[in-house]
């Protein structure tokens, strides 16, 4: 479905994108029990966190909301194995210095356990329409390795988006460096987590995670929205 969708924009091959803007594929282990988040309209929503390995034995620890309505809570377990599909999104919240901060989840749409015994491969993967909303960041890393950080913001329903973080390697870095804002990115990748620490006003170091989109395979369309640029980068979770 993904690399479908990808394939058709490369190739301006017509293709039915109602709900394809923003889609991820996870299969992982729960490493926390759901916790109650908030309720919309009477329906109660919980998070919790699937951990998927990557080749190189780190692992992701992605934060999920599912719906009561979609599974039962009381199923969950740690270390279980979960299969979902979803999508990224963001909402503000206010930190704790009183700040507006960008917090990111995947909230699933469907939601399957995977059984003792039952064959299972770890997913990671996640694809996104969406246009440019601020102006992209070329840089070198520490180690060398050329990167461009993107905010792409992802329409969706009742005239809301998502604002998501890219980081862009190597070729395609250069490739996106220079794109200006407005512009359509049809991206392909995993979600990553990446522990930093901050330097809070007090001075004191607070450990604290943050949640990306690492590109593997992008496309430039060539359309531009016409947007202007984001002063924020405002969504909601609902």
């Amino acid at each position: 479905m993904i690399y479908d969708y990808f394939y058709a924009v490369a190739n301006n091959i017509e293709y039915d994108s109602g709900i394809h803007k923003n889609i991820v594929l996870l299969c992982g282990i729960i490493k926390a029990l759901p916790q109650y988040s908030h309720s919309v309209l009477g329906e109660s929503f919980y998070k919790t966190v699937v951990a998927v390995p990557r080749r190189s034995g780190a692992e992701d620890n992605i934060p999920v909301l599912i719906s009561e309505k979609f599974f039962d809570m009381s199923c969950l377990s740690l270390g279980q194995v979960i299969s979902l599909v979803g999508q990224f999104r963001s909402y503000n919240k206010i930190s704790q210095e009183g700040k507006l901060k960008l917090e990111l989840v995947v909230h699933a749409r469907e939601v399957e356990l995977v059984e003792d015994g039952q064959h299972f491969t770890f997913e990671n993967t996640v694809l996104l329409d969406g246009y440019i909303c601020k102006k992209p960041v070329h840089r070198f890393t520490p180690f060398g390795k050329e990167i461009t950080d993107i905010i792409l913001a992802v329409n969706r329903k009742y005239f809301k988006s998502d604002y998501i973080p890219l980081v862009i390697w190597s070729r395609n870095a250069a490739y996106t460096a220079n794109l200006p804002i407005g512009d359509r990115l049809v991206v392909v990748g995993r979600l990553e987590s990446r522990e930093y620490t901050k330097i809070l006003e007090s001075g004191e170091a607070q450990k604290r995670t943050a949640y990306e989109v690492s590109v593997s395979g992008v496309i430039a369309t060539g359309e531009n929205t016409g947007k202007p640029e984001r002063k924020d980068s405002s969504g909601s979770v609902a």
